[in-house]
């Protein structure tokens, strides 16, 4: 088991609006996930080339590209990472492309943190640790969703 995996989750947010996606990381770093924004295609491209998250937050509108060709090329190089689709665009055709090629959720703008964190906390569950809230080795047990360590039950 890879303990700094269990203990630093990394999120990468991929959006162009500034107040939304600084919003959204101060949000996540107090729940203490290590994050990192960018604003660009490019950016985005550079990042994912270069490091591996345990959650992608992928706006679809950016100004130098679209989001849903970025989670094509992720998706062709085998990249594991959990992706969530965040976008204004929230029509029928967008989400079912979205999810066809590979995202794991999608939530339309605007949305509440709260959904946001719950989503992020979701796909990292169901792919990181088989559905369980919590994660187990030998005789210790670490629940991140209440910071809370339990060794031999204590």
């Amino acid at each position: 088991m890879d303990t700094d995996k269990a203990i630093f989750m990394k999120i990468l947010i991929v959006e162009d609006e500034p107040s939304l996606r600084e919003l959204m990381q101060k949000t996540l770093a107090k729940e203490r996930y290590v994050v990192e924004t960018v604003d660009t295609f490019y950016e985005a491209s550079l990042k994912i080339a270069d490091y591996s998250y345990d959650c992608i937050l992928l706006d679809i509108m950016l100004p130098d590209g679209n989001g849903l060709d970025l989670l094509e090329e992720l998706k062709k190089e085998n990249k594991k990472e959990n992706i969530i689709i965040i976008s204004a665009k929230d029509s029928l055709e967008d989400k079912v492309t979205g999810l066809d090629l590979g995202a794991d959720d999608y939530l339309p703008k605007p949305f509440h943190l709260a959904e946001l964190i719950a989503r992020v906390k979701s796909v990292i569950r169901r792919n990181h640790h088989a559905g369980a809230t919590y994660i187990e080795y030998g005789n210790i047990r670490i629940d991140p969703d209440h910071f809370q360590v339990f060794v031999a039950g204590t």
